[in-house]
């Protein structure tokens, strides 16, 4: 596989080295960069470049925006922000370099921000937006394009209100933008007040007899009425038209920008509506988020875990294998040796894990876009800024072999926050020269401390 590298902010941290680490990353297979998110910060020490999620300090604009831009487009401009001349040239010149080497750059989200027009104009503010994707883009000829996180109108997949929020809510932001596309947001709330009480209502005779079932055992353990249908109907609605919408105004943009969407491993890609098979054709590449860690968020077993904590809760007659058949019939997962929350930490990831489920779900992905060169893995061994439970190398190289027995081609590798050295040698031992963990050598991962740094400052004596 060919991979890429996320260049986690804040950027202070590459500009300052990037010729060596570039060179290493080279060598070990990297083949393009994510880069975001685009602002600098006035205050960065090194502790807090590896390690602290939060930075302090101001943060200031990667480049001057052009309000030309702006003003062709009919939306106002950012607000004027101090800005710091010398960064701007180093990742410039950083860049320059990446472009030099024939790799391809993509910056995380559209790199600049102005002002919308009204809601029921562009109840998407894909006009804005791309006002901002254009002005960074003129700033930035080196990069190919941006890649959105979510991909654009992600929905809550958590049963428990969980980072930010929960499946059955519908946020009053998202009222409004559905109302102004013509969507009966009150049936909308309908029907998810309707599946909110079913989950209330499920017993062990209904899961044992339902859950097995299939399609139409799921329809009556969760009993989708009209309402209910519309709800997942419409949430995927208002997604697509999100996704045409900045289709629409990329593809009129001064050159051609390539869009990326990141988006849920294929499990969760429907509740979240990022149906693989409908948006693909709006997006040049396609992300899926391969993370599968215990606690934190976005990691599917942690997922999984609240949802059987949740059904369990509501339903306390229902044993945790009824809660885990529940998941089962929503999802159509099922997480192999796993019959208990505490197997999650005991068992761990079997090796039945990674040949079917890490195996699956890649092949459910490029099944649903179709076409192998346009889906690329996002992966992470979910620490920061995720809070999970670390993924080892082990299990790294085993989720990277399993997704390219599926028939993955690329992935990129998102250091958390930055690259250690464990991944460092799974990655370049499976895309390109394995390196050397020589610790005076030309290149060692910043997250992974040198042997001598437990010395108290001694070195080791001279023969004699």
């Amino acid at each position: 596989m060919v991979p890429w590298m996320f260049v986690h902010g804040p950027l202070e941290r590459y500009m300052a080295d990037y010729q060596r680490t570039f060179d290493a990353w080279e060598e070990g297979g990297i083949r393009g960069i994510v880069l975001g998110y685009m602002r600098f910060f006035s205050q960065v020490t090194p502790f807090e470049m590896s390690y602290q999620w939060q930075y302090t300090g101001a943060t200031s604009p990667t480049f001057a925006f052009d309000p030309k831009v702006y003003a062709a487009f009919g939306v106002p401009p950012p607000r004027e922000e101090p800005r710091d001349p010398e960064k701007e040239k180093m990742l410039q010149t950083m860049l320059d370099n990446a472009a030099s080497r024939g790799w391809e750059i993509y910056f995380f989200g559209s790199g600049q921000t102005g002002g919308s027009r009204p809601l029921k104009e562009d109840p998407f503010d894909a006009v804005g937006f791309s006002a901002g994707v254009q002005d960074t883009m003129n700033a930035f000829p080196q990069a190919h394009g941006i890649i959105m996180d979510g991909a654009l109108s992600e929905h809550s997949y958590e049963l428990a209100f969980h980072h930010g929020g929960e499946v059955f809510e519908i946020t009053d932001d998202e009222k409004s933008r559905l109302s102004a596309c013509g969507i009966d947001v009150a049936r909308m709330e309908r029907g998810a007040a309707h599946l909110f009480e079913q989950f209330h209502k499920l017993t062990p005779s209904r899961v044992g007899y339902y859950s097995a079932g299939g399609l139409l055992g799921a329809l009556w353990l969760f009993d989708f009425n009209e309402d209910a249908l519309y709800w997942l109907r419409m949430r995927q609605e208002g997604s697509l038209r999100h996704m045409e919408a900045v289709r629409g105004q990329i593809d009129r943009l001064n050159r051609k920008v390539k869009l990326g969407g990141i988006t849920r491993i294929s499990a969760f890609s429907i509740l979240t509506t990022q149906d693989y098979s409908r948006m693909n054709s709006y997006f040049d590449y396609v992300f899926p988020k391969l993370y599968f860690w215990n606690r934190g968020f976005d990691g599917m077993y942690g997922t999984i875990a609240r949802w059987v904590q949740k059904i369990s809760e509501w339903n306390p007659k229902l044993g945790e294998s009824d809660c885990f058949e529940v998941v089962k019939a929503w999802f159509g997962l099922q997480l192999p040796g796993i019959h208990s929350l505490a197997d999650m930490d005991l068992v761990g990831f079997p090796d039945a894990f990674f040949s079917e489920v890490v195996y699956s779900e890649t092949q459910r992905a490029l099944a649903g876009v179709g076409d192998d060169n346009k889906v690329i893995g996002w992966v992470s061994s979910g620490r920061h800024p995720h809070a999970g439970d670390p993924i080892s190398s082990g299990d790294l190289h085993r989720i990277l072999t399993a997704a390219q027995r599926a028939g993955l081609k690329r992935f990129v590798y998102h250091p958390d926050f930055d690259l250690g050295a464990p991944e460092w040698e799974v990655i370049s031992g499976l895309c390109g020269k394995r390196w050397k963990e020589e610790p005076q050598g030309k290149y060692w991962p910043t997250d992974t401390p040198k042997p001598d740094t437990w010395n108290g400052g001694r070195k080791p004596r001279l023969p004699e």
